[in-house]
């Protein structure tokens, strides 16, 4: 499950696609609607905050957004809480640079023309404020500082 920080505008068509896919599984899962990656630790964010549905319903409003105004029919049906306030979820500068690299490696390989649309620095996706800090605790696959 990837559920990107980085501000969806700058989010491939796969990568975006995949996150909306990853983003209504991971709001099935924070409603208590499937046993399965209940423990995934991309949820814990979203499960740190006061209503954890609002802030979901948030990330995928954003990604929504995103999807029709590049012209995709992505389903807000299918949202629970489409008119949440941003949850405000702290990320690090150290994760969003993590995942700007991630997304700069797959891009290279899938879409090349995409790479010239990544920005030197990404920005923090709507439902998320950027820190200062290392790459966030609860990222797979990073050794720690």
């Amino acid at each position: 499950m990837r559920l990107w920080s980085v501000d969806p505008s700058i989010l491939d068509r796969m990568a975006l696609v995949a996150c909306w896919r990853e983003a209504l599984l991971a709001q099935k899962v924070l409603d208590g609607g499937t046993r399965g990656y209940t423990r995934h630790p991309q949820l814990e964010r979203f499960r740190a905050r006061d209503e954890p549905l609002d802030a979901i319903g948030h990330y995928l409003a954003s990604l929504h957004a995103e999807a029709t105004a590049r012209g995709y029919s992505f389903d807000a049906s299918r949202i629970v809480r489409r008119d949440a306030a941003s949850p405000g979820i702290p990320v690090t500068t150290g994760q969003l640079g993590f995942e700007l690299a991630h997304l700069r490696s797959k891009v290279a390989v899938r879409d090349p023309a995409w790479l010239e649309r990544l920005p030197a620095v990404a920005r923090a996706a709507p439902s998320f404020v950027a820190t200062p800090g290392a790459v966030e605790t609860w990222e797979r696959g990073v050794l720690a500082p």
